[in-house]
């Protein structure tokens, strides 16, 4: 199995609004890449991101915005 380097140096970031100011224990998001959706822990911005496809990423928001996510 071959892993591809994805080069997200210059991605734009961001949080959720309903992130806390704090900033506790938040997931931030790369949006500018259309056929995937970087994930990261905002408390280690230079660690790993995890990558997802677009319906993978949708269907996880919205089950935990439907609170099925157990």
């Amino acid at each position: 199995m071959s892993v591809r380097r994805l080069d997200l140096s210059t991605a734009t970031w961001r949080k959720s609004s309903y992130s806390n100011p704090d900033g506790g224990n938040c997931l931030e998001v790369a949006d500018a890449l259309p056929a995937l959706v970087p994930v990261r822990d905002s408390k280690d911005p230079h660690g790993p991101a995890l990558v997802f496809p677009p319906v993978a990423w949708s269907a996880f928001v919205g089950a935990v915005k439907g609170g099925n996510w157990s």
